[in-house]
Parts: structure tokens; C-alpha cells; sequence
């Protein structure tokens, strides 16, 4: 078992339980799933494969291709171009994820001061945007040809900002000013 999902089960729900005054576990909140998006743009046609494969390994999960919806001749888009890559994580691969992210990524960025709390979008879920792939530990910087950033949606079952705040908190999630 992983140690995020340990920390969750006997740290995070004993205390949510007692800050939001519910007696029912199946109410406290808890992780749905993690998706980690790749946008490549429609320029970038020869990275894709490069791209997809930095997520497969960065996820531990095959990434489904998007392909666009409709031509925007503005941005040389056609119908059926690709454009970018997605990894859906669920059970114990997003616990491993997230545990990689928060204690081995995160502290390797530039000049961090923790998360923004203005990400969350009012349904208590995060998203995350990351500049640079390298910063996860499965990447080599030495072999990267192109940097690529991406962003990490975190997805609860929380029915508040508020509530999903308290839940990454306790879950080690860095937020500045805390």
C-alpha cells in the first residue's frame, strides 16, 4: 500500500472527521482520481511520440492521444491533428503518483513558495500547472530534446474548496501561506 493512501486512512480521516464535525466516513472527503494532461499544439508534430512516452513514464499508464475537434485555420489546426496526450490515474497508481509529486517534484522546482490556493475551481478540485517535465524524477534532463509543461487536475470527493483544501493539506500537499 502506498504511504500516501496509509496517511490518508489513519492521519487525514480521524482528523477531517473531527474538523468537519461528521460522524459517517463515507462523507469525509476523499481522492477520486488524478488526470495529468499534456497539450502539445499543432506545431509540434514530430515530439508527440517523444512527448507520450515522457508521460507513460512519468504516470506508469498509457496516455490516450487527443485529437482536435474542429480546424482553426488561425492556429493551422485541422480536424483530427493531434494535440495533446491525457493519463486518467485511479486507486493505488494515483496515490503512487501523488506521493512521487508532493515529496520528490515539487521540492525540485525553482524557487518554490508553495501552491497556489486560487487553483481550486469552487468544487473542491485542484489543478496544478507544471513548466517543465524534468522536474519528476522518472524524467533524465540529459535526454529531454524539448520541454513540455502539463497540467495535474486533482479530483475529490469534496463538496467544498474548502473542504478539498483541509483533505491535500493533510495529505502533505505544500500551499503557500499556510
Amino acid at each position: 500500500m502506498s504511504s500516501l493512501k496509509d496517511k490518508y486512512e489513519k492521519e487525514a480521516i480521524p482528523k477531517l472527521k473531527e474538523t468537519m464535525g461528521v460522524t459517517n466516513t463515507m462523507r469525509v472527503p476523499r481522492l477520486r482520481k488524478v488526470v495529468v494532461n499534456m497539450g502539445f499544439g499543432a506545431d509540434d508534430k514530430d515530439n508527440v511520440k517523444t512527448h507520450a512516452e515522457e508521460l507513460a513514464k512519468i504516470t506508469g499508464q498509457k496516455p490516450v492521444i487527443m485529437k482536435s475537434k474542429k480546424s482553426i485555420s488561425n492556429f493551422k489546426l485541422r480536424e483530427g491533428m493531434n494535440i495533446g496526450a491525457k493519463v486518467t490515474l485511479r486507486g493505488e497508481r494515483m496515490y503512487e503518483f501523488l506521493d512521487r509529486f508532493i515529496n520528490a517534484a515539487l521540492p525540485r522546482i525553482r524557487d518554490f513558495r508553495g501552491l497556489s490556493l486560487n487553483s481550486f475551481d469552487g468544487r473542491g478540485n485542484y489543478t496544478i500547472g507544471v513548466k517543465e517535465q524534468t522536474i519528476l524524477p522518472e524524467i533524465d534532463p540529459n535526454s529531454v530534446t524539448a520541454t513540455q509543461g502539463m497540467d495535474i487536475t486533482i479530483v475529490t470527493t469534496a463538496r467544498s474548496d474548502k473542504e478539498a483544501c483541509e483533505l491535500l493539506k493533510l495529505l502533505g500537499m505544500p500551499f503557500a501561506g499556510k
